[in-house]
């Protein structure tokens, strides 16, 4: 530019920000008369029970196109009528409710067409103004069901969540909002619920009234193939497994199947001591094109996995823990739950600051549950730890610079989607590292106590009060520690701040506590070498975590690169695509035999990635082979790890 215009340039941005700043001294001097309040105009909730019963009805029969479609009917008062979708969900863990899937919606009173506006600084909240004379406001929408990450519904199956295909009203405790609610399924569909029906009319049931907190508490599972399946134990509540499939042959289970299911509620009620339920109903989907999911609710819980759970039993031991888990959380995290979770209603914001006792104990009770219950061996329950144990050994670096208690901020500040670099920021860990830390709990406590006492005395005192009653419990960090100190005395409050709420945690110590300690071998257990069959499943990986560093995708690309591993210096990014090794097309068995072949020598294993639309050549330099872990016995130490899973008689 010439030395003139320039000049001339200057001066005109100079006048610019002389007059941008006078136009500012203007607005503030306007801002004590003129302030904007950005604040969602919604009315607080009161406990106080909600005048009349919604009537809600929801048609999921069009399953060609994956439309359910809702009217709800809700006893109002002229004027203006706040309605709410579901935000914060229970066991979400983060405000997650999908709104931008609801559609269609319009509403109306006598017949007549009613405008709504959306708040403007709340999108869950829809505001209408009811007439005069009006005592009923009819409310239309579709909610259109997830096609990305499995479906929600297929010309097979389908799961209803209740939170999807509802509003609810504004200034009330969902407890005192009442229910009536209904549904219609496709002919021949049957399904299973915590629900019970009052009616049925052809395809449409009616159910008892509820809650509208009960009633988000309890999904439907529907579908052409559906088994039920008593999985009651003797002189306790009622207990259903409620199966949908792809085909029929998917529902077959064989007596040893059955009698390790129905060992499950027995071995839970005897860990817990009680039970808080008037029934329980498992529901689960054995699917490959619905989507896999696993949700807990006080009376039922939401499991989805692969067709060949039952088929394939022999092959597939990995995933068996997801009954034992969210069966757990009917104590752990539905009876009782942190109090920074016990919301009013499902718009208040939840604190997640006590999930690794929601979720990590109820991570540790799982897999302990599984191979009591015998869905697991012991074997395969050791294997399935040891597994754990190797992320936070090897493979979970982000604990350098991020304490156990700060993932329990994952979900709403990553809302649980993709991360470029895992095992460097972490994800959720609250679930395993809690894991690892309340097995340090279960062997501390029988350390303590010449092995009199353990965690099992601890579920008792914490979760089995109250036998029947499904009122909820919240719970504190203090309450923890002073059960904890109930069942043996120590310094609970350093052992759990040391672990928790400081970064580097001891997270191993456990393993050494209980008579066992973690080595790495050349060889992968039956159990990871049957993980690893099975990674057609998004849920599955290639696991090279622990030698080059990679967690590889069934299709080749990169899930996460071990944070300052061999394979991250080298330059290896997540996202790429693994296309050759060493000049030989990618499998994982042409990796797993490059990483062999260098062990103890000096020539680096090479890969040709394909990344950002082009091919580059990286040289890892790694030469300690292959490494899986395992546990072994600790010779004369007390073999504790095998008492915790024994079967309670």
């Amino acid at each position: 530019m010439p030395l003139v215009r320039r000049v001339a340039a200057s001066a005109s941005i100079l006048l610019r920000a002389r007059l941008a700043a006078a136009l500012g001294l203007a607005l503030l001097a306007g801002t004590a008369s003129a302030q904007i309040v950005r604040k969602a105009d919604i009315l607080p909730p009161q406990d106080v029970a909600y005048p009349g019963q919604i009537q809600l009805k929801v048609d999921a029969s069009d399953t060609r196109q994956g439309i359910f479609r809702v009217h709800e009917s809700l006893p109002v008062q002229a004027g203006r009528v706040t309605l709410l979708y579901p935000e914060w969900i229970p066991g979400a863990h983060s405000p997650s409710g999908p709104v931008a899937q609801l559609a269609g919606l319009s509403f109306s009173a006598n017949g007549k067409p009613l405008p709504w506006k959306r708040d403007p600084y709340d999108v869950y909240a829809f505001h209408v103004d009811v007439p005069a004379g009006a005592t009923t406001l009819e409310a239309d929408f579709q909610y259109l069901s997830s096609r990305g990450g499995g479906f929600q519904m297929t010309d097979r199956m389908l799961m209803l969540d209740w939170d999807q295909m509802s509003l609810y009203p504004a200034g009330y405790y969902t407890r005192g909002i009442q229910v009536l609610p209904s549904v219609t399924l496709p002919a021949g569909w049957q399904f299973g619920s915590a629900l019970r029906a009052a009616s049925k009319d052809g395809a449409s049931t009616t159910f008892n009234p509820v809650s509208y907190e009960t009633l988000v508490d309890s999904p439907i599972y529907a579908g052409l193939h559906f088994k039920q399946v008593d999985l009651t134990p003797k002189g306790g509540a009622p207990v259903m497994l409620n199966i949908v499939a792809d085909e029929p042959k998917d529902l077959e289970i064989t007596p040893g199947q059955l009698a390790a299911h129905r060992a499950l509620p027995v071995q839970a009620t005897r860990l817990f001591g009680s039970h808080h339920y008037d029934h329980y109903d498992f529901l689960f989907s054995l699917s490959d094109e619905l989507a896999g999911n696993g949700l807990e609710h006080h009376q039922s819980s939401e499991n989805g996995l692969d067709r060949g759970y039952f088929t394939g039993w022999k092959d597939n031991p990995t995933d068996r823990d997801l009954l034992a888990h969210e069966f757990t959380h009917s104590w752990n995290g539905k009876f009782r739950r942190g109090a920074d979770l016990s919301t009013p209603n499902f718009s208040e914001p939840m604190g997640d600051s006590l999930l690794w006792v929601y979720e990590g104990a109820t991570q540790y009770w799982g897999f302990v549950l599984t191979a009591r219950a015998g869905l697991w061996t012991p074997q395969q329950f050791r294997d399935a730890l040891a597994m754990v144990a190797a992320n936070y050994d090897r493979n979970r670096v982000g604990f350098q610079w991020r304490t156990l208690e700060d993932t329990t901020n994952d979900p709403t500040a990553a809302h649980r989607e993709a991360l470029p670099y895992r095992s460097w920021q972490m994800s959720e860990e609250y679930y395993s590292a809690g894991q690892m830390v309340w097995l340090q709990i279960d062997a501390r406590l029988r350390q303590l106590t010449g092995n009199r006492k353990s965690l099992d005395d601890f579920a008792k005192a914490f979760f089995g009060v109250d036998d029947g009653s499904d009122v909820v419990h919240p719970y504190t960090f203090q309450d923890v520690i002073n059960t904890l100190d109930g069942v043996a005395h120590d310094d609970w409050a350093g052992f759990l701040k040391t672990r928790v709420q400081t970064v580097a945690p001891p997270l191993l110590d456990g393993i050494a506590a209980s008579g066992w300690k973690l080595v790495y071998t050349d060889t992968p257990s039956e159990y990871e070498a049957q993980y690893n069959r099975a990674a057609q499943s998004p849920r599955h990986r290639y696991n090279f975590a622990w030698s080059i560093g990679l967690t590889m995708n069934p299709d080749g690309s990169i899930n996460d690169v071990r944070w300052n591993g061999p394979a991250f210096k080298a330059g290896v990014s997540t996202g790429a695509k693994l296309v050759a090794v060493n000049g030989q097309e990618y499998s994982t068995e042409t990796l797993a035999q490059a990483i062999t072949a260098a062990k103890g020598g000096q020539t680096p294993i090479t890969l040709l990635l394909q990344f950002q639309g082009g091919l580059r050549t990286v040289q890892v330099d790694y030469h300690d082979g292959l490494q899986y872990p395992h546990l072994v016995r600790v010779e004369g130490a007390p073999d504790y790890l095998s008492q915790i899973i024994q079967p309670r008689g």
